[in-house]
């Protein structure tokens, strides 16, 4: 089974997760770009019994484009997101694909809100669409 930390910048917030996960997805909402400072998010989903959380962390309410609520946990010290529940997926953490600094993680295999996806932007062939 595979063992991963994801953390932020200074190390003081880690979430670590056993498994693979069970969804890695591309968003390209106008909150994801805003929430990242990038072009679009990339996240993995973990079932929470996977996870365990350590370290001290403050907590965001986002609205996303659909209206759904997500609770975005930071860092107090250096500000990373490194996980956030989201209101739909109850039972799931939501982890950035950054966080765990791991050229080797599996790719993302749906991208969503490819409407408002920047056009110079390409994605991997294959990818499924959940727009």
């Amino acid at each position: 089974m595979t063992d991963r930390i994801a953390s932020c910048s200074c190390g003081r917030l880690t979430v670590r997760t056993v498994g693979e996960p069970v969804r890695v997805s591309i968003c390209h909402c106008l909150a994801c770009q805003r929430r990242t400072g990038s072009v679009f998010s990339a996240q993995a989903r973990f079932p929470a019994e996977a996870t365990s959380i350590d370290g001290p962390s403050r907590e965001y309410v986002g609205t996303g484009d659909e209206g759904t609520s997500a609770r975005f946990h930071f860092c107090t010290e250096c500000g990373c997101t490194v996980f956030y529940l989201m209101d739909a997926f109850p039972g799931f953490v939501a982890i950035p694909v950054g966080a765990f600094a791991d050229p080797d993680f599996p790719q993302p295999r749906v991208s969503v809100y490819g409407v408002r996806k920047h056009h110079w932007v390409r994605l991997p062939d294959g990818i499924e669409s959940g727009d």
